[in-house]
């Protein structure tokens, strides 16, 4: 079987009991039904991973032992920030869960005009956190020790204003009737951001101003992909001209 791996809050040291947190432990005990000595493997996003095994487990949760430090990495050379128009549910889940899969470096979720999501102070609080165990339960999955990191929620206005000033490196929106694809663009020199619109795209007004803001639209292809595809092939795509996939 596969050995588990779980991130955990940290700092991990080496002979000392780290207690895992209730879905971890639900996990391991109720889902995989560990018991006391498993082979573990942790990570605390600071780098590498920790060879462990299960301590105790029980009602009030479980404890691992973390034994030794394995200076392990997987993280992309191509450093991308996932501007993601809001979607709903099931979907926005999809988008950041293959995102964290294909090595980006950072999300930032961005309310446009066609987000249908409505969400209040403590709704938006909640769906942060959500959106964190996603990202969290990716990097168990894939093999990444560093998290991504899961920027404020902002509205594409304040995207634009952001990096208007022209040093935030190479900015792509998706634009199903832009001129060119990915491939006639230059290796870039540093990071890249990518916009992708919510369910029915970005509208009309909000592409024109990304494009009057300096960012560059780039279509797939003639077919028109939608949001939770859009960011996983462009995705991918940017990780086989300039990354780390193929």
């Amino acid at each position: 079987m596969r050995i588990p791996r779980i991130h955990v809050a940290g700092p991990i040291v080496a002979g000392e009991p780290v207690a895992l947190d209730d879905s971890a432990s639900n996990h391991v005990v109720r889902v995989l039904r560990l018991a006391p000595g498993a082979p573990l493997r942790l990570f605390d996003g600071r780098g590498g991973q920790w060879r462990a095994t299960l301590a105790s487990c029980g009602k009030r949760g479980a404890s691992a032992l973390a034994e030794a430090h394995e200076a392990l990495e997987c993280e992309s050379p191509l450093a991308v920030v996932l501007a993601q128009g809001i979607a709903r549910g099931e979907r926005m889940d999809y988008a950041l869960q293959k995102a964290v899969e294909l090595g980006v470096q950072a999300i930032r979720p961005v309310f446009t005009a066609r987000s249908n999501v409505q969400l209040d102070a403590d709704r938006l609080d909640k769906r942060l956190a959500h959106w964190r165990a996603v990202i969290v339960a990716a990097c168990e999955q894939c093999g990444r020790n560093r998290l991504p990191v899961l920027a404020a929620p902002l509205r594409i206005e304040a995207l634009l204003a952001e990096t208007a000033a022209g040093d935030g490196g190479l900015r792509l929106v998706l634009d199903p009737l832009a001129q060119h694809g990915l491939r006639a663009l230059a290796p870039p020199p540093g990071p890249v951001t990518l916009l992708v619109g919510p369910e029915g795209g970005l509208a009309e007004a909000e592409l024109a101003a990304a494009t009057a803001a300096g960012w560059q639209g780039v279509r797939l292809g003639p077919r028109v992909l939608r949001t939770e595809t859009a960011g996983v092939a462009a995705l991918a795509a940017l990780a086989a001209l300039w990354g780390d996939l193929g």
